[in-house]
């Protein structure tokens, strides 16, 4: 039995510390092994991608809640779980709770597993294509790569199986089902269509050249793709092509090869 996304208000908005202001300072987003300190004790907010829980996870949280914290199961709009009134030094306690219920998959990736995804996709017959694949390969590609724990907390990915229930919130990445059973691979101004079975990948690759782009950023930290002020058409159609996956422009050709970089 699994648990869908349920809708949530936002956490509160966090305040800044002295002095900071902008992407000049840290990404301060909690997680489950970051805890934040609130005025009720500390938060922890723990990943839950596309908002599906199994209930054998589901009751290792609420049991996590109920010893550690306010009892509550505070839930977000991005689809995550937090517990809140967490007692100070309860973060290893914690940890192992929630990887014994296998929710921290990677550690290293705990605050980057943001995706949100139609709930109903694949079980109303609604929508072009079922997300439930890309949600599974999307999260397992995200944990398995080097790069992908630089990215924010903030970074979020989208998995629309067309209905457009999702495509709405603002992603940084976004996979939207297409009439024909492929996937549209949208990152700020740039959009392609790749095959359905590459979208996943395709979608964490895209995450990578976006990192790489904003390393090369000066002066200040980018969090998110609106924040990077350059394209980024060339560098991921150069990037998913070296992975050996297909892509084209919506207007059905292949996009140009990007420039190389001279030896």
């Amino acid at each position: 039995m699994a648990v869908g996304m349920l809708p949530g208000m936002s956490p509160a908005p966090m305040s800044p510390g002295p002095g900071a202001s902008g992407t000049s300072r840290g990404d301060a987003c909690p997680g489950a092994l970051r805890l934040h300190a609130a005025d009720d004790g500390f938060l922890a907010r723990v990943r839950v991608p596309g908002g599906v829980l199994t209930a054998v996870r589901a009751r290792a949280l609420a049991d996590a809640a109920g010893r550690l914290g306010d009892g509550v199961l505070h839930l977000t709009s991005r689809g995550n779980v937090q517990l809140r009134g967490l007692r100070d030094g309860c973060g290893g306690e914690l940890a192992e709770v929630l990887g014994e219920a296998g929710l921290l998959p990677s550690p290293l990736h705990e605050r980057v597993r943001n995706v949100v995804a139609s709930p109903l996709s694949g079980l109303d017959g609604a929508g072009f294509v079922d997300v439930r694949p890309w949600l599974t390969g999307l999260d397992s590609a995200l944990c398995a790569s080097s790069v992908t724990p630089g990215l924010s907390g903030r970074f979020l990915f989208a998995l629309d199986d067309g209905r457009g229930d999702v495509s709405a919130l603002g992603p940084d990445v976004l996979l939207r089902g297409l009439p024909d059973g492929s996937a549209q691979l949208v990152v700020g101004d740039a959009e392609f269509v790749v095959r359905y079975e590459d979208a996943a990948r395709a979608a964490v690759i895209a995450a990578e050249s976006f990192l790489a782009a904003a390393s090369e950023v000066t002066g200040r930290r980018v969090w998110r793709v609106a924040e990077l002020g350059a394209p980024l058409a060339e560098l991921i159609s150069r990037d998913v092509m070296a992975a050996g996956l297909r892509m084209s422009t919506p207007g059905g050709s292949a996009p140009a090869p990007a420039p190389q970089s001279p030896e």
